[in-house]
């Protein structure tokens, strides 16, 4: 086999390949893959599964004047390497490297940036909508999963683009049957009927041998059996939005994409309509271990592909799996727990919950809002609802949160996983945000552990209040503190001083309490670890402020609006001058790379914070001087 691939630099040297050659791109573009992710780490399964699609959809269509927009984006690499960007795949979710999602500033090809889920329809009806305005005939497709066809956004989208008649917007449904977790709901049960489609086959066979004597029933009984398909399969609902309807067709084989989407992007150009493809691919697909287990492939770190993923070796247990104990122990003690989950069973720490607790279980699927409100509702009937949810997530939910569960006043725990800067994700998964709009909402508790051991107290805390309140613990494990078994509480709103020092106080949130202890060495500084942020302990910020020459606050969140303010309007609600410094992230979208990495470069390592400190007490020398 001649490689291919080396030869493919941009989707217009695709469009010069006859279709042998496009079967031996796939399969050199799948090894080629395989290979690459297992080097830096990545979304493995999905984008196993796309590649057929990819090439198709890079051949037929005029990309980039045809606009391409995948949803999510984690099975955007075979699109990355058909795009130009082969070469530099070595740097991929690397600091300073191409980004594991689409992204504009990136390539032209990136026409729109993701990574949160179901945000591709909308995004093509407005590139669609955009270019007939401006006179240009160009068509816009959106790719979507179908977990991602779960979430109301989609539904929105399609229920707005449909009245368009005339548009050139194609939306093509990559239906997997798998999301990261096992897609759930209704509409997930109505597309596997269709596929299924047995109860079709065995009626029509019936039918065919039965009324064989007889044509004129046996023409009755074929439309009926139409009719009662149509009023299954999912081709309904979406004609109904007012898209053309087209599939089930299979994701893996080019000689029925290609003719497909070329007939699809006429019907657009000729002003036939929205136009809804409907493909059937595999997770994994041409790599046996993803197949077999997609979601231990869906997003693994490095490994060698001839010998799969191995169980890690470390002995540190991460904040999720901390979380996940807890939630086990604390429903094991009360029988009033329930746990919800928009769609990360995985990700959030709940398998064995969910296997030990599947009545008190709620997976919503990719439904942000409804989860929230989901909550409050069960809050309302006398149930304590723990809402297991990664920081960037809770974005999507803010207006249920505000409306649906504090402003009544409901007793809805949020775990709030991924908080702070989260690594080769990137700034669309950071959890930098949660501390300035949590902090503002009238009746909330946010808390910020230091390390495992407390997070587990920290969340039966806010489990205990009658109150809604949050836990944002991060990504991966802490300083390796031993966890009790216990379900401790902590004094509500209390913070602890863990060392005493002179001149400087360093008020830590969170897991930057370590950094902080280490500057605090050198400069022989105090250091509280003030573990919650609201209600903040005004009496420690007070005292602090009354005995030292310099606050110092520390977080790992967007400053604006953070820990750091709150603790700046007790020193002006107390009428407290001295000075301060806030260090936290920086006001700019932290992008991709190594955890450490990215705290050195935003000054929150320990040389940086302490570099940060001398700097302030070096200005404060000189303003009194003057």
């Amino acid at each position: 086999m001649t490689n291919k691939l080396d030869s493919i630099h941009s989707p217009a040297d695709l469009r010069n390949c006859s279709k042998a050659e496009l079967d031996d791109l796939a399969i050199e573009l799948r090894q080629f893959l395989l290979d690459s992710v297992s080097k830096t780490g990545g979304h493995l399964s999905s984008n196993l599964g796309t590649v057929e699609l990819t090439i198709a959809l890079h051949y037929v269509f005029e990309t980039p004047y045809d606009r391409l927009v995948w949803d999510v984006g984690h099975q955007s690499y075979a699109h990355k390497i058909l795009t130009g960007r082969k070469d530099a795949m070595s740097t991929l979710r690397q600091y300073g490297g191409i980004s594991g999602f689409p992204r504009r500033s990136e390539s032209e090809y990136d026409t729109f940036g993701t990574a949160h889920s179901s945000t591709s329809i909308s995004a093509a009806l407005g590139m669609a909508l955009g270019a007939r305005a401006q006179g240009e005939k160009r068509v816009a497709v959106a790719v979507i999963g179908d977990g991602a066809m779960s979430a109301g956004m989609a539904f929105e989208a399609l229920n707005n683009g449909g009245i368009y008649k005339d548009l050139p917007l194609v939306v093509v449904l990559n239906d997997n049957d798998m999301s990261i977790s096992p897609a759930v709901g209704a509409l997930n049960r109505y597309l596997a009927r269709l596929m299924s489609g047995r109860f079709y086959a065995a009626t029509k066979k019936g039918l065919d041998s039965v009324l064989s004597m007889a044509p004129p029933l046996r023409e009755f009984a074929k439309r009926l059996e139409e009719h009662a398909k149509g009023m299954v399969v999912p081709g309904t609902i979406f004609e109904e939005f007012g898209f053309n309807y087209i599939g089930p067709i299979d994701g893996h084989d080019l000689d029925s994409l290609i003719p497909t989407l070329q007939n699809v992007r006429r019907l657009a150009l000729e002003g036939e309509g929205p136009q809804f493809l409907h493909v059937v691919t595999k997770k994994g697909q041409g790599y046996k271990l993803a197949e077999a287990d997609p979601i231990l492939y869906h997003g693994p770190g490095k490994f060698d592909p001839s010998q799969g993923i191995k169980p890690s070796t470390t002995s540190k247990k991460t904040f999720t799996q901390v979380f996940g104990e807890w939630l086990c122990d604390m429903a094991a003690a009360d029988p009033k727990l329930v746990a919800i989950t928009p769609a990360m069973r995985e990700g959030s720490g709940l398998v064995e919950f969910e296997s030990r607790f599947p009545q008190r279980y709620f997976d919503v699927g990719i439904a942000e809002q409804h989860a929230v409100t989901f909550a409050g509702g069960l809050a309302c009937e006398g149930l304590k609802p723990v809402v297991a949810i990664y920081s960037t997530f809770l974005q999507r939910g803010y207006d249920q949160l505000i409306h649906d569960v504090a402003l009544q006043d409901l007793p809805v725990v949020f775990a709030l996983d991924r908080a702070g800067l989260v690594g080769a994700d990137g700034a669309t998964h950071a959890g930098a945000y949660d501390i300035p709009f949590l902090r503002c909402v009238p009746n909330m508790i946010l808390m910020a552990p230091a390390d495992e051991a407390e997070c587990r107290d920290l969340l039966t805390t806010a489990y205990r209040q009658n109150h809604p309140s949050a836990v944002r613990y991060p990504r991966g494990a802490g300083v390796g503190a031993v966890v009790s078994q216990e379900l401790k509480e902590l004094p509500l709103g209390r913070g602890e001083i863990r060392r005493q020092g002179k001149k400087v106080a360093i008020l830590a949130f969170g897991t930057l309490l370590y950094p902080a202890l280490d500057v605090a060495e050198r400069i022989d500084a105090t250091v509280a670890n003030m573990r919650f942020i609201k209600p903040i302990d005004a009496d420690l910020v007070c005292s602090l402020a009354r005995t030292h020459d310099l606050l110092v606050t520390l977080e790992e969140g967007a400053i604006g609006g953070g820990a750091g303010s709150a603790c700046l309007e007790v020193l002006a609600e107390q009428g407290i001058e001295v000075p301060c410094l806030q260090l936290g992230l920086p006001d700019r979208f932290v992008d991709h790379g190594d955890h450490a990495l990215l705290m050195k470069e935003c000054g929150l390592d320990v040389d940086g914070i302490q570099k940060a400190i001398q700097k302030k007490l070096d200005l404060s020398q000189k303003k009194r001087a003057a």
